[in-house]
Parts: C-alpha cells; structure tokens; sequence
C-alpha cells in the first residue's frame, strides 16, 4: 500500500496538482471540516458505493488518524483500483478545511 502525508497532500492542493480524496470518515467527523474538494464516502458505506469510483484513477484516502484510510485502502485495492493511504489522518492536517 503507498502511503502519503498531510503535508504532501497540502503541498499538491498549493500547487494545484490533481489528486482525488476520499474522506471515509463518519458524517459528524466531516462536519467539523474536511479538506477541501475531497469526496465523503463513510468507510462503512465504500464497498457499497465503491462502483462510483474509476479504477483509472489514483485516490487519496484520509480519516481522522489513518486507520480507517489504511482499511478503505486495503478494500479498494482488493478490488483493483489505485489508492494511497494518507497517514496521520485529519489529526495531523494543518491545511485549510471546508
């Protein structure tokens, strides 16, 4: 599994590279911010709605800490699509959130 940081991440968004996050935190985790343009799918809802995804394109997972992420990254991978986990999660972001 390929892994990222929240630095990495906020570095990308700065110098507007394209990458695509996936936030599988829970809804009342995401109210209180999420990055910004990152897509919310709960973790418990991803397998469900994981035929929304392109497995052409790489996603960016992040959760609160990076065990979640770590989870979705894991499920996404087994079904052939192209993930990287972002570890430290919402805890360790110090970018902006929408």
């Amino acid at each position: 599994m390929k892994h990222t940081t929240p630095a990495e991440v906020e570095a990308m968004l700065k110098n507007k590279q394209p990458i695509n996050i996936i936030d599988v935190r829970e809804v009342d985790e995401v109210k209180e911010g999420k990055i910004p343009g990152a897509v919310h799918i709960p973790l418990g809802l991803l397998e469900f709605r994981m035929h929304e995804l392109d497995k052409s394109t790489e996603y960016t997972m992040v959760c609160r800490s990076g065990g979640r992420s770590g989870m979705a990254s894991k499920l996404l991978e087994s079904h052939g699509y192209k993930v990287i986990n972002m570890t430290g999660g919402m805890m360790a972001w110090e970018g902006s959130t929408e």
